[in-house]
C-alpha cells in the first residue's frame, strides 16, 4: 500500500512539474528590431521584447516539410528578419531564448532591404544597357524603370520603419578589406588588421561586429552577388576561427552584390575599391551609456 501511495505522489509532482515547464516556455514572433551580441529585440503584436541570447541557443530553419530544422549562423540575426523565438521566463529578467527559427525566404527579404533593394538597382541598370542596345525596347524598360521607382517609393516607409532602431549604434572601429578580381580570399596584410579590430572589440561591453561583402561590376549581377557573399563569410569566419569572435557577436546583412559602389566602376582603381568588405564594431547607445567599457 505504501509503495502505491510512493508511486501517486511521484505522478503528481511529475504532472505539477510539467505543467510549471509549460508555463514558463513561451513563444514570440515578429520581426528584429534591433540586435546586440547577447540579445534581441523584437516586435510582436504584444510590442517590443527584449530576449536574451546565450552560447546554447539554436537558430534554425526548417529543412524540408517534415520536422528538421538546419543550423543557421547567428550572423543570420538581422534587422528587419521575421522570427519565432521559443524562451523560458526566467523571473525578474528578460525572456531566455532557446530557439530561433526564420524561413530562408524572409531572411532574403531582410538580406535585400539592408542591401538597400539591390536587386531592384540592377534590374534598373539592365533596363538601361538594353535601351542603348535596342531602340524600339525604350518605351518598355521605360515603364519597367519607372515601375522598379514605384516599388522602392512603396518599400521606403517599410524599410525606414525596419531600420530606425540602427540609429541606436554608435561605430567604436571600421575596417575595410580589399580583394583581388574573382577572388574571395584575405591578404595577410588585412589578416592583422581584422585581428586587431577584433582585439579592439573584445574591450567593448555587449559589442556586435556588422560585416558587408561587395563586388565590382565586372562578370554577371549572380556571379558578383555570390563573390559579395563569399568575401563576407571569409571575413567572417576567420574572425571567429582566428580571432576568437563568438559567433553570436556577429551580424552579416548578407551579399551585396554591385551596390553602394565607393569609386567608379570605369576605371580599374575604381574596381579595386569595390572589390571590398566593410567591417564595423557598434555597441548599442543604451549600452555605451550605461558604461559600455569592459569585456562581455
Amino acid at each position: 500500500m505504501k509503495q502505491v501511495a510512493v508511486i501517486v505522489i511521484l505522478a503528481l509532482c511529475g504532472a505539477a512539474w510539467n505543467t510549471v515547464g509549460a508555463q514558463e516556455e513561451t513563444t514570440v514572433k515578429g520581426l528584429i528590431t534591433g540586435r546586440t551580441a547577447d540579445t534581441l529585440t523584437v516586435r510582436s503584436d504584444q510590442g517590443s521584447q527584449v530576449i536574451t541570447l546565450t552560447d546554447s541557443t539554436k537558430v534554425q530553419t526548417p529543412k524540408g516539410l517534415g520536422l528538421r530544422k538546419q543550423q543557421m549562423s547567428w550572423a543570420s540575426l538581422i534587422p528587419g528578419l521575421k522570427v519565432t523565438v521559443k524562451a523560458i521566463a526566467v523571473p525578474g529578467s528578460n525572456l531566455l531564448a532557446k530557439t530561433v527559427t526564420f524561413s530562408k525566404d524572409d531572411l532574403q527579404t531582410a538580406s535585400m532591404i539592408q542591401a538597400g533593394l539591390a536587386p531592384t538597382e540592377e534590374k534598373v541598370a539592365a533596363n538601361r544597357v538594353q535601351i542603348a542596345a535596342n531602340k524600339e525596347a525604350i518605351a518598355v524598360n521605360e515603364a519597367n524603370i519607372a515601375a522598379n521607382k514605384a516599388r522602392i517609393s512603396e518599400n521606403e516607409e517599410e524599410v525606414s520603419r525596419r531600420f530606425s532602431e540602427l540609429a541606436d549604434y554608435d561605430v567604436k572601429h571600421e575596417a575595410v578589406i580589399y580583394f583581388a578580381s574573382g577572388k574571395s580570399n584575405i591578404s595577410e596584410k588585412d589578416k592583422a588588421v581584422l585581428a586587431n579590430l577584433a582585439n579592439d572589440a573584445s574591450t567593448l561591453r555587449g559589442y556586435i561586429i556588422e560585416v558587408k561583402g561587395f563586388a565590382d561590376s565586372t562578370g554577371n549581377a549572380a556571379t558578383n552577388q555570390t563573390l559579395s557573399k563569399d568575401r563576407a563569410y571569409a571575413v567572417i569566419n576567420y574572425l571567429m576561427q582566428t580571432c576568437s569572435v563568438p559567433p553570436r557577436h556577429i551580424v552579416s546583412p548578407g551579399a551585396m552584390g554591385i551596390s553602394n559602389p565607393v569609386a567608379s566602376n570605369e576605371t580599374a582603381q575604381g574596381r579595386s575599391q569595390n572589390r571590398r568588405v566593410e567591417v564595423k564594431v557598434m555597441v548599442n547607445k543604451g549600452l555605451a551609456a550605461s558604461g559600455g567599457e569592459g569585456a562581455w
